[in-house]
């Protein structure tokens, strides 16, 4: 019940990725469920991982080895997430690291590996190794859509991200082409920091390392730690992005290079729409709202207010049920611990309808123009505090019985 996501079909191959797929069988029969990123040898890679405190082995193993030689491979298993399996767990992640090391012909610490799916229960390695040998022999560069399939758990549809981007290089308004090309999957347990999400934005641009780290957090705390469906931070989560370095250009190595405005803007936006996909596939969703805070004091201050509001259950199925309760959006306002909140300062509006003037119920707001806006597939619900100048948006959706159902149902 995706809210206006679209499946994207063609993907712009990247210079220096390629993509094997393989039905290994973890958990469900004849079902993409591995997927092997080969890295061209010089490609620079950042990461961005969950901070939940029963953070899943893989997650351990790909920092581990991420922070101690150039990435070359990631291998990516769906149907199991490796996840509160203790010591077997780890040594199974590394055994996976090792194996497909071996058949590459590449350092075990070269190979990154990331899982999602049921938690608690050992991976079925076995099935998981002698996937590698299949997925390795499928390496191809025009695969991304199936890849994009292989990497979904409770998704209904796969998310994707590709764009030929020109960049001006000089005063002479020369240009140089890179490509843009991303994957992510994601649709319950999501909320920073960050979400049972996996999102790997490639690019053939030419980016020092130290850049690109900084870049890849700027934006994921852009976009997937600004999302959230259920207020659930997941064991798994990975966020990384490559820059392969194969763009016929010479390398942008800070902010001060006249290109790395348009560089940042082009992959910001692909790290915002493969973020925004999940919240638009969000587990049972029928509403995407971009819950938007203005006129704060602080950063923190407006994502309080934003992530309480998303959060609340009651606000959640009123959005629902297209009912325009607009009492359960104050109170959780209320409740969301601002100090000194002044209540006759605060506005809230659903899209352009004034709901809240003043801290009480605007003059003008009928419930035919609340109900009309919270019967749309899309709401922006602003809430301005009056008490500075800081904006934050948080995205979220709706709470429905399909919700319920899908988690009840996710181990059968």
């Amino acid at each position: 019940m995706a809210v206006g996501l679209e499946v994207l079909k063609n993907y712009h191959p990247v210079k220096g990725i390629r993509i094997g797929i393989a039905q290994a069988g973890i958990k469900y029969q004849d079902r993409n469920d591995l997927v092997i990123f080969e890295l061209a040898e010089g490609s620079r890679v950042s990461g961005v991982f969950t901070l939940n405190a029963f953070c899943a082995a893989p997650v351990q193993v790909a920092k581990k080895h991420l922070s101690e030689a150039d990435t070359r491979y990631f291998v990516i298993n769906t149907g199991n997430a490796n996840a509160g399996t203790g010591p077997q767990g780890m040594t199974d992640a590394l055994v996976t690291c090792e194996e497909l090391a071996k058949l590459a012909g590449v350092e075990a610490n070269q190979v990154l590996p990331f899982s999602t799916g049921v938690i608690g229960e050992p991976l079925p390695m076995t099935k998981l190794l002698a996937g590698l040998s299949p997925a390795l022999e499928k390496l191809d560069s025009h695969v991304w859509p199936t890849a994009a399939e292989g990497i979904m758990t409770t998704d209904t549809l796969p998310k994707g991200y590709s764009q030929q981007v020109m960049i001006t290089t000089n005063e002479d308004s020369a240009n140089e082409e890179i490509i843009i090309s991303g994957i992510s999957k994601g649709a319950g347990m999501i909320m920073p920091n960050m979400a049972t999400m996996l999102a790997y934005v490639t690019t053939d641009a030419v980016i020092a390392k130290p850049l690109l780290d900084v870049m890849c957090k700027e934006f994921a705390d852009k976009s997937f730690n600004r999302v959230t469906i259920d207020g659930d931070t997941s064991t798994n989560d990975s966020c990384m992005l490559i820059a392969t370095a194969q763009a016929d250009m010479v390398e942008i190595s800070s902010k001060e290079d006249p290109r790395y405005s348009a560089v940042y803007t082009a992959l910001l936006d692909a790290f915002m729409i493969l973020s925004h996909a999940i919240v638009r596939d969000g587990e049972g969703a029928t509403k995407f709202v971009t819950m938007e805070v203005q006129q704060a004091k602080s950063v923190q201050e407006a994502l309080d207010v934003a992530y309480t509001v998303a959060h609340s259950p009651l606000v959640k199925t009123a959005l629902f049920a297209c009912d325009a309760n607009w009492g359960r959006i104050l109170a959780a306002v209320g409740r969301a611990g601002v100090q000194n909140m002044i209540l006759e300062d605060i506005d809230i509006y659903l899209d352009d309808v004034c709901i809240v003037k003043s801290g009480a119920r605007a003059a003008s707001y009928t419930e035919e123009a609340g109900a009309a806006i919270f019967a749309q597939a899309e709401i922006t619900i602003s809430i301005r505090l009056g008490r500075g100048d800081v904006t934050e948006r948080v995205w979220t959706t709706d709470l429905s019985h399909e919700y319920v159902s899908i988690n009840a149902d996710y181990r059968s």
